[in-house]
């Protein structure tokens, strides 16, 4: 078993697995194999950001990221990415690092799926979700 960080591990604890709201309609959804989140700017402030990953016809699940004061744009950007990874299925998404300050997930199976920006606390810090 691999060994976490306890920044991983209070990530892993601030983030909520499954909203107990109904599944989001299909044709509601802007569905895409793969995210960019692009992160601009480091953290003035300690907050955090919460993402929501809706598949087709699936139950919305939130991404809670906690952010220190101080975090540079690729730090921000390792947050998040450990945070998918800590509460994402794995054998359902990837989520990686590119060109430092961006985060892409990816479907590894199952259906295409929305990811949205719910809000974030953290001042200075601009996240920008678009599909690729």
């Amino acid at each position: 078993m691999a060994k976490l960080s306890l920044r991983t591990l209070l990530t892993a604890l601030a983030a909520t697995a499954v909203l107990g709201s109904a599944p989001a309609l299909a044709d509601d959804l802007k569905l895409s194999n793969k995210w960019r989140v692009e992160v601009s700017e480091g953290a003035k402030s300690d907050g955090l950001i919460k993402f929501r990953v809706t598949g087709k016809e699936g139950t919305p699940v939130d991404v809670s990221v906690a952010i220190q004061k101080g975090r540079g744009e690729n730090d921000v950007a390792a947050d998040i990415r450990d945070a998918f990874r800590a509460v994402l299925d794995k054998d359902a998404y990837s989520a990686e690092k590119d060109d430092g300050e961006d985060v892409l997930l990816k479907k590894h199976k199952g259906p295409d799926f929305e990811l949205q920006l719910v809000e974030s606390t953290v001042k200075g810090t601009r996240i920008n979700v678009e599909k690729e």
